[in-house]
């Protein structure tokens, strides 16, 4: 059994919680510390259960509250070697923390099993995760930040019973939208954010190898609305005859949880 919990999630800061009997890990932490602890006690999490926090990548609306959280409570803060650097540039990471360096390999932590894989963003050197209960069953991935999903990637997170992946942008919004063409270029690169089209084609290839739930994350708020990511993968997985609540379950994570933990 997991225990799954978005935090937050937008371009204004993103956090998942992850736990197990025997204690737990953060996935990000891009709010400020005082934000997530008042979250977490929201949803009934000592902090001294979490064992260790894991980076997706250095981008600040995934950091922000790293620094002052990881050494107000001395929890080790694992990333890939790129991530670790860029963030030791920027003064985020510095004695006061306990960081180590993830490649592709498992960490066993906290009773879970988690497996980082390669993410394609643009930033040093990005990563998702795979999260296994210490029933050594239940996998959790999160597969966000990537601008498209590599069948490696696809490959890592199947199997899942949760995904929690990307839906940054509707296409259309974003290329109608304020952005500047540089920003729109970026973000449709393959080094960007998945959009709602290429979620909901990623979610009904996992449907397909027998994942069962799924939480839409990272959604913009000038390019996208939770109705309109939600309205393209549920069409998507019922073009291909997958009935909602019967197939799968799908929810949209909100900017700041309302919802409470999520248990597979």
């Amino acid at each position: 059994m997991l225990r799954f919990c978005p935090l937050f999630s937008s371009s204004s800061g993103n956090s998942v919680y992850i736990g197990d009997r025997e204690g737990g890990v953060l996935v990000d932490v891009g709010r400020s510390a005082k934000q997530t602890e008042k979250m977490l006690n929201n949803i009934g999490v000592d902090i001294s259960a979490i064992k260790g926090i894991f980076l997706t990548h250095e981008h600040t609306d995934h950091v922000n509250g790293l620094s002052v959280f990881a050494a107000r409570h001395n929890i080790p803060v694992y990333a890939s070697a790129g991530t670790l650097l860029a963030l030791k540039n920027k003064g985020t990471l510095s004695f006061k923390h306990v960081d180590i360096a993830v490649n592709t390999d498992d960490i066993n932590i906290a009773g879970l099993n988690v497996k980082p894989f390669k993410t394609s963003h643009d930033c040093a050197d990005g990563r998702g995760y795979v999260i296994t209960g210490c029933d050594g069953v239940t996998k959790a991935a999160i597969a966000t930040d990537t601008g498209y999903v590599t069948p490696e990637l696809l490959s890592t997170i199947t199997g899942c019973k949760l995904v929690y992946i990307e839906s940054n942008h509707d296409v259309d919004m974003l290329r109608t939208g304020p952005y500047p063409f540089t920003l729109q270029k970026r973000i449709l690169s393959d080094y960007g954010h998945l959009s709602n089209d290429a979620c909901a084609d990623a979610v009904c290839a996992l449907v397909n190898k027998g994942t069962t739930h799924f939480v839409l994350a990272h959604l913009s708020k000038e390019n996208n609305t939770p109705e309109l990511a939600y309205k393209t993968s549920t069409e998507a997985l019922c073009s291909m005859g997958a009935l909602e609540n019967r197939d799968y379950i799908l929810n949209v994570a909100l900017p700041e949880n309302e919802s409470g933990i999520i248990t597979i």
